[in-house]
């Protein structure tokens, strides 16, 4: 038989489960934060490109330097450019949103049921229920 032992799930001390999570939780927490530092060098519009490859091959190269020292250097902007892009992004699905749903202004609305009732396409009487119902929205 071989004198290699197996470590099973059931041999492991809970404090090395403890270690052992801590580590996996701090190893993804730092390639968040990297992800993060990166996606801001290529968001900043006022970095040149040579300024953004400066920064990228810095945090490439010494990654926990380059963080670091980016984090100390330029991370107060990254939550003022975090929130212009939250404002833009919010901005155009409203634009879209407003553009899907074909929504017009009341006055567009009273104009357009005006000319149908010109043309003779409404009643008197059915003008006046669809411009109580657009006043009443």
């Amino acid at each position: 038989m071989n004198d290699a032992t197996v470590t099973l799930a059931a041999d492991y001390p809970l404090l090395e489960v403890f270690w052992t999570t801590m580590w996996v939780f701090l190893w993804i927490l730092w390639f968040m934060l990297l992800f993060r530092v990166i996606t801001d060098i290529f968001r900043d519009d006022n970095l040149s490109g040579w300024a953004k490859a400066g920064w990228c091959v810095f945090v490439v190269v010494l990654p926990f330097l380059g963080v670091f020292v980016y984090l100390v250097a330029r991370g107060r902007g990254m939550g003022e450019r975090d929130r212009k892009q939250v404002e833009r992004s919010e901005q155009q699905f409203r634009a879209y949103m407003r553009d899907a749903a074909g929504t017009t202004s009341r006055a567009e609305e009273l104009g357009r049921l005006a000319e149908l009732k010109n043309h003779g396409d409404l009643t008197p009487a059915e003008y006046e229920q669809a411009k109580a119902k657009v006043l009443a929205a």
